[in-house]
This record gives C-alpha cells, structure tokens and sequence, in this order.
C-alpha cells in the first residue's frame, strides 16, 4: 500500500492532441518523396504478384567493379538470397555467365520496380549474352528455378530501397 500522503484521489491534467504535429507525421510518413518505410532495408528484397510474395536477402552490386564480378566463382548461394545489381541510370543491360558456378535466374527490372523480362537457368560458365532488354534500372539474381518455383512472371513488383526516387510502383 502506498504511503498515507500518496493516497487519495489521482488528479489528471486534460490535454488536447497536438494536431500538428499528428500532421506532419502523416505529411512525412504518407507524402514525402524519398521518405523509407523502416522495413524497406538495402539487404533484402520484397517481390510481388498474383503469385503472391518473396522475400530475399540480397548483397548490392552498385559500381562497375562490382557489378563485373557479381556472383563469379561462388560454389553455392543460400535458398532466399541473391545479388541485386544497380545502374546509375536505366540502360541496356547484358549479362553472361563467366566464372560462375551456380545455375541463376535473373530478373531485369525497370527505375519503377517492374519485372521487365526474365532469364531462366542461365547455365554455369556459359559465355552466351544474355540481353535483359533496354531501360533497365536493376537486375536481382537468384538460384536458377526459384522463379520458375515461386511463380514469377514479367510484370512482378519489386520493393526496395533503391526505387525510391520512382516513380516507385511499390514504394518503400
């Protein structure tokens, strides 16, 4: 029990909500280009489609050196993981398999993050281009089959931090 001089009748102030502040939140949270959803992360990727949705955790390859070497000579790659290659700026995108070990899909993906094409199986070593197609902003590679698996078709969304200056078709 508290003490006789705590006792007694509890007295609570009445205060309004401060409807500005509320406001800006909303105005930040709704409106504010370039603002990110705290779940939209740089490492992982969040597809979707009448499929329904994937989630992978993904390393950036975001400079050319980076994007050179890409998953070359890597003998496995987890289950729901994958590479997410990045342009500066939408361009035609070639890819090949060179040095790498493991089959992969790819999908070539548009500035707003749409799924523009898909490239099945792309087999180990194999020197072939593979051409993704004109305007393309980023390209997530996988396991080869996984697309086949989940469903993922041209037209699938992508979410992730690299869309927000958009137009983001599934904004962060």
């Amino acid at each position: 029990m508290p003490p006789k001089s705590a006792r007694g009748k509890l007295r609570f102030r009445k205060t309004e909500p401060d409807l500005g502040a509320i406001a800006l939140s909303l105005f930040c949270t709704f409106w504010m280009p370039g603002a990110v959803d705290a779940d939209c992360r740089d490492d992982t990727v969040l597809l979707r489609g009448d499929w329904g949705q994937a989630k992978f955790t993904v390393e950036i390859a975001d400079d050319p050196a980076e994007r050179s070497r890409g998953l070359m000579f890597r003998e496995n790659l987890p289950r729901n993981a994958g590479m997410l290659f990045v342009y500066e700026r939408p361009q035609r995108a070639r890819f090949w398999m060179k040095n790498t070990l493991i089959a992969l899909d790819m999908l070539f993906v548009d500035r707003a993050g749409t799924v523009t094409h898909i490239h099945k199986d792309a087999i180990p070593g194999d020197l072939t281009g593979i051409d993704g197609g004109n305007k393309v902003f980023a390209v997530l590679e996988i396991n080869g089959g996984l697309s086949e698996r989940f469903g993922l078709t041209v037209g699938t969304q992508m979410q992730h931090p690299v869309f927000v200056g958009g137009p983001a078709i599934w904004p962060c």
